[in-house]
């Protein structure tokens, strides 16, 4: 077995692949495409900046790789991407249908509490169609973020979320030690994704800064897959063709480290979830991981909660079938209302963006101060 380090060009950062001699060339070929697609994306940047792009009128996308990624030698490439994805993820059947039942009992639960308004804060991230429930830690992610980008992300404060319930402690945790996916004491952080048929989480890479590894997960109520190497495009949503899907079992635990951990991104696609979906993620926070300035008002202690969050939804009710068709944003609706507006009113909706906008515009022009000054909103 050999180590061999290479550097991830336009990423800032080495990685290292374990891999025995037979394994080099794949793994050197692999590293190859990376490092086409990122120059290939750095010669539209430059073309931008130096405005040599100027009446393409275009800006990169990853998509603009299509022609290359379905030639004959991009798919001898990409069944070998999807090889070191297949054997960095382990895959075990451990939780019985009766213990299934118990768990999603058990998740049921959480919902209704963060209805009734009983969980702090950050505990609850609520999205279309896919609720989130943070429990141990938390960390702030995608529009949360004052700066977008990898590695932007942060741990909130301590006691800021609700520490992990004991259920999931006595069914999940357990039974995960006593098989040895995980050791006594490895988790910290324990997250239920709760999705309604035709939720999705786009392609990322869980935060290297702040998660150790390996990542498991757990799936309840029905089955779905997670998909690997995806793109998303919106206005409608669409998802490129994946490098490798993994079928996920009600109940069966997956087990990410290595090459499917941390280089290349998984995601849901939204046809994958037709019936509700639930998946507890476990993990370790790593110990240097960054967190959140701590405020002058933070909690003297633990055992001292915020106020409750106002009884809330906790998910949308879908069509069953809207998992099978591309789904139709507020702002797509706009424009085919007022298909002939002047230039001047479509620089107005352009910067507005969508009805729901100008519903939250209209209320934040409530909570104005008598100086006229604007107070910030955050949506939770």
């Amino acid at each position: 077995v050999t180590r061999v380090y290479f550097q991830s060009f336009g990423r800032g950062r080495v990685v290292t692949v374990n891999c025995g001699w037979l394994g080099l060339p794949l793994v050197l070929r692999c590293f190859l495409l990376r490092r086409r697609r990122d120059e290939r994306k750095s010669k539209y940047v430059d073309s931008a900046k130096n405005g040599s792009g100027k009446g393409q009128k275009r800006k990169f996308r990853e998509s603009d790789d299509d022609d290359y990624e379905h030639s004959d030698d991009s798919v001898d490439l990409r069944e070998q991407e999807a090889r070191l994805v297949r054997d960095s993820i382990l895959q075990k059947s451990i939780f019985s249908p009766e213990q299934c039942a118990a768990i999603e009992e058990k998740i049921d639960d959480v919902v209704a509490q963060a209805e009734a308004g009983l969980y702090r804060e950050h505990t609850v991230d609520r999205a279309p169609l896919r609720n989130k429930y943070f429990f141990g830690e938390g960390y702030t992610y995608g529009s949360q973020l004052e700066k977008r980008g990898p590695g932007q992300e942060r741990l909130y404060r301590k006691g800021e979320v609700d520490e992990i319930p004991n259920w999931v402690h006595e069914l999940v945790i357990k039974p995960l030690v006593s098989n040895g996916v995980v050791p006594d004491g490895f988790v910290n952080s324990a997250v239920i994704n709760d999705y309604q048929p035709g939720g999705c989480i786009v392609s990322h890479v869980d935060p290297l800064h702040i998660f150790a590894r390996p990542i498991v997960s757990v799936s309840f109520f029905s089955d779905s897959a997670l998909c690997f190497g995806c793109r998303f495009q919106f206005k409608p949503i669409r998802v490129s063709e994946p490098v490798f899907v993994l079928p996920v079992k009600r109940g069966s635990v997956t087990v990410l480290s290595g090459y499917a951990a941390d280089d290349i991104t998984h995601c849901i696609r939204p046809q994958d979830i037709k019936e509700r979906r639930a998946v507890i993620i476990l993990r370790k926070t790593r110990p240097d991981a960054p967190r959140l300035d701590s405020p002058d008002h933070c909690l003297s202690s633990s055992a001292e909660r915020p106020a409750p969050l106002k009884a809330k939804r906790s998910y949308r009710r879908a069509d069953p079938n809207a998992a099978h068709r591309p789904r139709v944003l507020e702002m797509d609706k706009e424009e085919n209302r007022h298909p002939s507006m002047s230039h001047q009113h479509q620089h107005q909706r352009h910067s507005i963006g969508s009805e729901n906008y100008r519903r939250r515009g209209q209320a934040s022009d409530k909570h104005q101060d008598s100086s006229g000054r604007k107070v910030k909103m955050r949506r939770h």
